[in-house]
């Protein structure tokens, strides 16, 4: 995929550009865009682009001083004009710099169209080495990847595509590795990617859910899962004090086993309370102490216990978790063990829904119930429990705000993330100062404003990638990023890959 920057001093003409082709069909990404050539020159720098769409006529930096600039360090930079100066100098000291084409405005889109493909065409030709950039291959080899560890990929179609990315499946055994951050995502991916470089053995990726992923492939399991471990605890050490949780699959032989082991890291990463800050939480160790149980057909229906923990209903909250237990009781063949496992997924589920609608993981609040879920010894010791459970996540919604004037501007955010927001224009509207607004903000929500804001739209962007099969530019406008490139900037930041990558996963 080859990656295209706008430059234009009109904001609407690169809206418009956004929105009047269908980048993705081209195989093209903006990734970017600028509104003075001084900006665009800056951004080239970091987003490397193969194709230029600059306007002549701007501000602090013109067009043709742009191009100048930028082919000093892009030399191979395509560039398109956009201009409306049908100016004679102007389209000929455009073509002295070797643009590809100089389109006058308004745009003809056939006409842009017909231009995009040709210089496609050129890049293709000139270095066949960017049909698959480092960065599409990344890509490639994360879908791939993910689909084979989730069972979505025909046995035919993956010896196609790990042999064309050379992706090694060859060990008699393999156990996956997840790995998950709260705070930067880069340095324990470029950590891992840097020992894959080393050991072909190892296969990092990131999936859908954002967490990193490795895949241990393995030739006797005791001395292989062994050698994982030793990993996992040194990239954990090095990456000290980010703060890393890992958790371990089972040991599979290769095949059918792939996902189960990778099912299992991603349940084991949820149980990672259940111990007292272990280096590691292995799935296998938890399994034989009885910590976790495979759950049977009687799976938990969360649907209704959402709804009354966001209306904070608590006493009906409570009645619901008594029956629930009490219908566990009248299963057929039920066991204590499965009893306790259903208990600690509930107060899993608790702790996933609090930190959903606060957009911040409070694992603190739970970390007493979960030791106490594996010491009860009745059923009604395990309902106390997860209705004390219940009642932290109601009273931690309810106690999360404690000034009404953040409780007001928090619900107007929830309303209206989609609109423009800012602190100055939200001080107005309350009446306060801007610099106190924001102090009380994060005093009270351990966040900046800005912080807030991009999580949560990024949060309503996840699940519209999920749910809808809108464009990824029509989702970045929904959410509230009149800026397409900016979406992409953020979205990277707090999910780990692009959301058209994202996407690309589902």
């Amino acid at each position: 995929m080859y990656r295209v920057f706008v430059v234009d001093d009109e904001p609407f003409i690169i809206e418009g550009l956004y929105d009047i082709i269908d980048w993705s069909a081209f195989g093209l990404e903006i990734v970017g865009s600028a509104e003075n050539g001084q900006d665009a020159l800056e951004a080239l720098k970091e987003s490397a682009p193969d194709i230029l769409l600059t306007d002549i006529s701007m501000p602090v930096m013109d067009g043709l001083t742009l191009i100048r600039e930028a082919r000093l360090f892009r030399p191979d930079l395509k560039v398109i004009i956009l201009s409306g100066f049908n100016d004679f100098d102007y389209i000929k000291s455009g073509l002295k710099l070797g643009v590809e084409n100089y389109l006058l405005k308004p745009i003809n889109i056939d006409e842009l169209q017909e231009t995009l493909a040709n210089t496609i065409d050129k890049l293709n030709t000139i270095r066949p080495d960017r049909l698959f950039s480092d960065y599409d291959i990344r890509i490639l080899r994360d879908n791939i990847l993910y689909r084979w560890l989730t069972g979505r990929i025909a046995p035919n179609e993956l010896n196609e595509r790990t042999d064309m990315l050379d992706i090694r499946l060859d060990a008699p055994y393999l156990v996956t590795a997840v790995l998950r951050t709260e705070s930067q995502f880069e340095p324990s991916y470029e950590a891992a990617q840097r020992l894959a470089v080393l050991d072909k053995t190892m296969l990092p990726f990131v999936d859908i859910d954002g967490d990193l992923v490795i895949v241990f492939l393995i030739e006797e399991p005791e001395a292989g899962k062994k050698k994982a471990m030793d990993v996992l605890e040194s990239m954990q050490k090095r990456l000290e004090p980010n703060p890393l949780r890992i958790s371990l699959g089972s040991v599979q032989e290769m095949g059918d086993g792939a996902p189960q082991s990778y099912a299992h890291a991603k349940k084991a990463q949820e149980y990672f309370l259940l111990l007292d800050e272990p280096a590691i939480v292995d799935y296998e160790e938890l399994s034989q102490r009885g910590g976790i149980e495979n759950t049977t057909a009687q799976s938990l229906d969360w649907t209704d216990f959402s709804k009354l923990i966001k209306a904070k209903e608590l006493e009906q909250l409570h009645a619901a978790i008594d029956a629930e237990f009490e219908r566990y009781q009248l299963l057929e063949g039920v066991t204590p063990a499965y009893i306790q496992s259903m208990a600690i997924e509930m107060m899993i589920r608790f702790k996933m829904e609090l930190k959903e609608i606060k957009q911040a993981d409070q694992p603190e609040l739970y970390k007493a119930g979960f030791a106490q879920v594996m010491q009860a010894e009745t059923i009604e010791g395990l309902a106390a429990v997860v209705k004390e459970a219940a009642t932290l996540t109601v009273d931690s919604l309810m106690r999360d705000v404690k000034s009404p004037i953040i409780q007001l501007l928090l619900g107007y955010v929830h309303e209206n993330y989609a609109q423009a927001l800012s602190l100055k224009s939200l001080s107005q509207q309350y009446n306060i100062h801007p610099v106190y607004l924001g102090h009380l903000f994060q005093k009270e929500t351990n966040e900046t404003f800005t912080e807030y804001i991009n999580k949560y739209r990024i949060g309503k962007a996840k699940e519209m990638l999920k749910e809808t099969q809108l464009k990824v530019q029509e989702i970045a406008l929904q959410v509230g990023y009149w800026e397409t490139g900016y979406f992409y900037k953020q979205f990277k930041k707090y999910v780990g890959i692009s959301p058209t990558d994202y996407k690309g996963l589902l």
